[in-house]
């Protein structure tokens, strides 16, 4: 019988080393997986970091073809009204001549001549006047 106690105390002693085995093979489990967990979360900080940098790089250049092709496109819409606008001025002015319209800037060169004439008639007038008497 004490063969059968012996047995049943190094059953037991097995099965509480096995545990203790186990136990301590989880705790080692638990231990690399938040090793590996940090060294994972560092690993993706860093990848993180260099993506954003090259992803900011590449945003900032294509703002800035995105801005050029803008200037490009405004100054190229200005550029076509400002021609347009000339043809169109050009147009009416020819229209207009060729019902005999004056243009504003001969309407001008004629006023100022008017008024340089009418100075010089002012001027002539007291003359005659004194000659007369």
């Amino acid at each position: 019988m004490s063969d059968t106690k012996t047995d049943k105390k190094d059953v037991q002693g097995e099965l509480k080393d096995a545990a203790s085995q186990i136990w301590l093979a989880g705790l080692g489990a638990l231990s690399a997986v938040e090793e590996g967990g940090s060294k994972l979360f560092k690993d993706l900080v860093e990848k993180g970091k260099g993506y954003e940098s090259r992803s900011r790089e590449a945003f900032d250049s294509a703002k800035g073809r995105v801005e050029e092709a803008a200037e490009k496109a405004k100054s190229s819409a200005e550029n076509a009204w400002e021609k347009a606008q000339s043809q169109l001025d050009d147009s009416i002015t020819s229209a207009l001549h060729r019902f005999g319209v004056p243009t504003r800037d001969e309407i001008a060169t004629l006023t100022k001549r008017v008024e340089e004439l009418t100075a010089v008639v002012e001027q002539l007038k007291p003359q005659k006047t004194s000659v007369s008497k």
